[in-house]
């Protein structure tokens, strides 16, 4: 090649790299906005947008899981025959799950700060600290002698890593929304936006709540600067001197996402843990447990003949004999004493059954959804004043909701923002939801084709089950009255003898099999319900979060 030829191809070269460079400038550059080619996050102001942020970081305690598509509901063994384990294809999105489930030592933490923010001394705050307790009762046995778990279960450290059990449900939730606050609140210490330790701060009237801090921020902790102001983060200011940024909201990336239980769905694929399955694109439904093989015994030479999880394994054996156990435990078992499955797991067969989020009922209707499946969502929104601003629960309006067992339970706390039930104006002329409760929808309501009557109802109840869209059209079950009045607590008992079903919109699923249960249960795709306001001494419940942003973590590797 002459020099000529050198010279125009390093011409060329540089001509090429200037138009690249240029390029970048002009379209590639975060800070310069796609749209407007004004600037983003422009020290005089205007729009602020973290252009530096790279992918949700795992929240504490959890691990990742990739979503993908799988058959929910398939089951190698079907002994009762009750059609609610009918395989279909569905797809979940990726997300977070605790690693294990909820400990005593864990719950215990929450218990100790709604203790201390909300003391049950006094008479105003009683029922939130009562309403949370786990029912240490549950262990309780007309024939058997447990008293020294009933007296030690939940607060002895000789407990404090096996799973927390006598949670409901509801206690469930409002763990997992009190979690949501606490991470939040220390994210937000940490970026130096709020003041350092402010938990220990907190009050009835002055605490943090991530939906107040997000929707008015000068509301949290009461309004106190010291503390909403109060972090090593230097106040930005505009040329005029005017701070801007005080507070962090969605767009910082700061705040995450809400814990919360996982859907039926998640668990169920969380459970296989298909990511060998996953790794060569293929489905098959070779697995029966959250391990490989069909048996639940270990197979490898070194723990040959071990069992695998933590269950009842005959009449009267719950754990074999003494000396050489079969699964080391009688009754629950210390999270991580069994080897995580592909995920990284722990227990997501025996020693504990676990609450989902879903209401429970017999068929999973894949036909109107196979995208995130989940039964049971109730819309809300804000509640605001007559000013149009919104409402923050006072320690003086706190509303109580009257469980069927007389149990009290707040259904906001101070300093948290009221709910109410999405109306019309969210509703009207839309057509992915028309109405707040959608826990009947397709299975009972009166736009459902599965109505269903079987002359179960008297004159005076069918007349009324015609105005309104109750589940009781398809489920008559019990309907149990409880309420207060000057004497006390009124308690009555449906004596109806044509109810025909314990299945209602306050019935949980749970999944898993436990300590309990035999090996039947330890199949993911088993499933069973159980009333949302009542525990037993063998369910107990792990946490989930939604992934936001990309399907995977990190860079996708190509599979050859």
């Amino acid at each position: 090649m002459n020099m000529k030829n050198v010279l125009s191809t390093k011409l060329l070269l540089f001509a090429f790299t200037a138009l690249a460079i240029l390029g970048c400038k002009r379209g590639q550059d975060p800070n310069v906005s796609q749209g407007t080619g004004w600037k983003i996050n422009a020290k005089e102001g205007g729009f602020q947008y973290n252009t530096k942020f790279k992918e949700q970081e795992t929240p504490p305690g959890t691990v990742f899981v990739e979503g993908g598509t799988f058959t929910m509901g398939k089951v190698q063994d079907d002994v009762m025959h009750d059609w609610n384990n009918t395989p279909n294809q569905q797809h979940v999105q990726s997300f977070y799950m605790d690693e294990t489930e909820v400990t005593n030592k864990m719950y215990l933490e929450f218990l100790d700060w709604i203790e201390e923010v909300y003391p049950p001394e006094e008479e105003n705050f009683a029922n939130i600290y009562n309403g949370v307790v786990p029912d240490t009762l549950v262990w309780r046995n007309r024939l058997g002698y447990n008293e020294v778990m009933t007296n030690n279960y939940l607060r002895h450290p000789g407990y404090g890593s096996y799973p927390v059990v006598g949670v409901s449900w509801i206690q469930a939730v409002e763990y997992a929304d009190w979690r949501t606050d606490r991470v939040n609140e220390q994210a937000l210490q940490e970026a130096g936006y709020l003041k350092e330790g402010s938990q220990l701060e907190a009050t009835a009237d002055s605490n943090f709540s991530t939906d107040t801090y997000i929707n008015t921020p000068t509301s949290t902790f009461g309004g106190d600067e010291e503390i909403i102001k109060g972090g090593k983060r230097k106040p930005q200011l505009t040329a005029d001197g005017e701070e801007i940024n005080v507070f962090a909201t969605r767009e910082t990336g700061l705040i995450s996402p809400q814990y919360r239980l996982p859907s039926e769905t998640e668990w169920e694929y969380a459970a296989l843990g298909l990511s060998e399955v996953r790794s060569y694109n293929v489905h098959r439904g070779r697995k029966k447990y959250p391990w490989d093989g069909a048996y639940t015994r270990a197979g490898n030479r070194k723990v040959r003949g071990d069992q695998m999880a933590n269950f009842k394994q005959g009449k009267g054996d719950y754990g074999g004999i003494a000396g050489w156990s079969d699964d080391g435990a009688d009754i629950t078992a210390p999270t991580r004493s069994y080897d995580p499955n592909d995920f990284g797991l722990y227990d997501m067969a025996g020693n504990v059954a676990e609450w989902v989020a879903d209401v429970y009922r017999p068929i999973v209707d894949d036909e109107f959804n196979d995208f995130n499946y989940y039964r049971g969502n109730v819309y809300t929104k804000n509640a605001l004043n007559e000013d149009g601003t919104v409402k923050i629960v006072t320690t003086e309006d706190v509303v109580y909701d009257t469980l069927p067992d007389g149990k009290l339970i707040a259904r906001d706390l101070p300093g948290e923002i009221a709910q109410v039930p999405v109306d019309e104006d969210e509703t009207y002329l839309r057509t992915n939801f028309d109405r707040a409760d959608n826990r009947n929808f397709r299975d009972g309501d009166t736009q459902s084709s599965r109505f269903y009557d079987q002359g179960g109802f008297d004159d005076e109840e069918a007349d009324a089950s015609k105005k309104e869209t109750a589940t009781n059209k398809m489920y008559n079950s019990p309907k149990h009255n409880i309420e207060y009045d000057s004497t006390g607590v009124v308690r009555e008992w449906d004596k109806n003898n044509k109810r025909t079903s314990l299945i209602n919109d306050e019935v949980r699923v749970y999944k898993g099999g436990s300590w309990k249960d035999r090996e039947y249960w330890l199949d993911p795709a088993m499933r069973r319900y159980y009333p949302q306001n009542k525990a037993t001494d063998y369910i107990g419940f792990r946490c989930a979060m939604s992934r936001v942003g990309s399907k995977s973590q990190g860079q996708k590797k190509t599979k050859n």
